[in-house]
């Protein structure tokens, strides 16, 4: 056991609690720096970064923990998440695309590969991560609304309502600014008078 790594670690570990992020992120470099086979370090590193929206930085670590541990979906989840964050939506593709391969059933990358589709302007693709999404968190109302702005951009009208029903069922205001955000004007009927 290497006492410094350890003494680093721990370092970062009770400053991070503290919520020193600094001086935890100092700490938690050195030790990576000692062995550079600590996931963990790696990953504070990481949520760290994250954390404070330095969004490169993040994603940079993400990547070292992968180059150690490439099965790991939630990691490519995360890389996905702040690739998207700074704009890089392609890259972002690619990491969700990485972690629903590796954990099919985790909504939230296809979700977020769904949001960087459509930010590509691939609307009929967003749509069918969107659509993923929403199978496996079936109350997810804003998934159901980027479904409905993903299939009205991909020309799609029926499906937009059928969305739409779909809301009304369990949040009928999300519904309504689906219809108002997709000038279906011809969908009002279907959402009830809500109270202000």
């Amino acid at each position: 056991m290497d006492y410094d790594h350890w003494r680093h670690y721990a370092r970062g570990w009770l400053f991070h609690f503290l919520g020193r992020a600094d001086t935890a992120y100092a700490a938690f470099a050195e030790a990576f720096r000692i062995d550079p086979t600590d996931l963990q370090s790696l990953r504070h590193l990481a949520s760290i970064a994250a954390a404070r929206q330095r969004w490169e930085v993040a994603a940079a670590w993400f990547e070292k923990v992968l180059a150690l541990q490439p099965e790991d979906a939630d990691i490519w989840f995360n890389l996905g998440f702040v690739r998207e964050q700074a704009g890089k939506a392609e890259s972002a593709i690619a990491a969700f695309s990485e972690a629903v391969r590796l954990k099919p059933a985790q909504d939230r990358a296809w979700y977020g590969m769904g949001l960087a589709l459509a930010r590509v302007g691939q609307h009929a693709e967003a749509a069918a991560a969107l659509r993923e999404s929403v199978r496996l968190q079936p109350m997810n109302g804003e998934g159901h609304y980027q479904l409905g702005m993903a299939l009205h951009h991909a020309n799609r009208p029926d499906e937009v309502k059928a969305v739409v029903v779909k809301l009304v069922g369990f949040e009928p205001k999300r519904a309504r600014r689906l219809v108002q955000d997709t000038g279906r004007s011809d969908l009002l009927h279907l959402i009830p008078e809500l109270p202000f």
